[in-house]
């Protein structure tokens, strides 16, 4: 059975100093790291806040950092748990662990009963959305077939992988074949100098990446050899998303906002709208010209959107400068 550590490395990390960062100015909030025991490796996680459950994934090289503007503007909200998938940040991994999407899905829901979880809202950003879509679909599964797993309340996805997006369909897989991988392997896992490039290409505006991006997402390359496993990921690609398209129909009755930036690079904007149609009760928000990580890139209008959403089953109506809504009740 997986259980929680508590050992020197576990630490309480208060939130609410001053931030030199453009992100919105955090609220008192303490933000408490741990550490859990899985079959699989030893996976970090950061808890924050009190009331009903929200369950954060992170995407492809990202890990909990990627919600240091989040936690604390939904911390008064819910109680936020942002997790470091196995292998990523962090969070250690077993040599050989399978690493597709629908594996990390069943370690998310490893992860709830461990805490003894018994309801949540979930959250997946990029590549943790088709994680997020996997635990919704698994839960039906385990509902058809009587076993009666009705913790997972509402989804949230932002800027998710899809069927219908043409962005990475070929990338993906080329940087997970064995070319490809030695390729990666030469320069942006070695040359630091081509960091933001990368990141650049995540953000419409460079001039608003923040300051603590570069360091942050590169610790765990240095740490966690965080570039390995994200290759082993982008080798089921293909497989991945073919999955994604036949589970998307079953999960069509989970309540769910999509969020994305309309100057998406990684994952096409227009697919948002197909998306949106595969649920009854959805609806999309859409920030005009930014980019694939709006967490990062507007915090303000992305943690307004959160919040609105998890306060009120009603969707209320956003009335944001710059922020396009859609909703659907097929």
């Amino acid at each position: 059975m997986p259980i929680e550590t508590q050992n020197p490395e576990e630490k309480f990390v208060p939130v609410g100093k001053p931030n030199s960062s453009p992100g919105p100015a955090p609220t008192a909030a303490v933000i408490e790291e741990h550490w859990l025991d899985l079959p699989d490796g030893r996976m970090r996680y950061l808890k924050a806040g009190s009331g009903p459950t929200l369950i954060l994934i992170h995407g492809l090289m990202g890990y909990s950092f990627s919600w240091r503007f989040t936690i604390p503007a939904l911390a008064p909200h819910a109680t936020v748990y942002a997790i470091d998938n196995l292998g990523a940040g962090f969070s250690t991994a077993n040599d050989g662990m399978d690493c597709t999407m629908r594996a990390t899905a069943r370690r998310v829901l490893q992860f709830a009963d461990a805490l003894g979880i018994e309801n949540f809202d979930l959250l997946g950003t990029s590549h943790g959305g088709g994680v997020a879509i996997m635990v919704a679909a698994i839960c039906t599964e385990r509902n058809l077939g009587g076993q009666n797993d009705a913790r997972l309340q509402r989804l949230i996805l932002v800027a998710s992988v899809n069927p219908w997006s043409k962005h990475g369909k070929r990338l993906a897989p080329f940087l997970g074949s064995a070319l490809g991988s030695l390729l990666f392997r030469g320069t942006i896992e070695q040359w630091r100098s081509l960091d933001h490039l990368w990141l650049r290409r995540l953000f419409s505006d460079g001039a608003k990446i923040p300051p603590d991006s570069l360091d942050g997402y590169r610790m765990p390359v240095f740490k966690n050899h965080a570039f390995r496993h994200a290759q082993r990921i982008v080798r089921n690609w293909t497989a991945d998303l073919a999955e994604l398209e036949t589970t998307l129909p079953k999960i069509r009755d989970y309540p769910t906002l999509i969020v994305w930036g309309t100057k998406d690079r990684a994952v096409d904007f227009p697919s948002a709208e197909p998306l949106r149609r595969n649920f009854r009760d959805c609806r999309l928000v859409a920030f005009e010209g930014v980019g694939h990580l709006p967490y990062e890139e507007a915090p303000e209008d992305f943690n307004r959107a959160l919040v609105d959403f998890l306060t009120s089953s009603q969707f209320p109506v956003l009335r944001k400068s710059g922020v396009t809504e859609t909703d659907t009740e097929n």
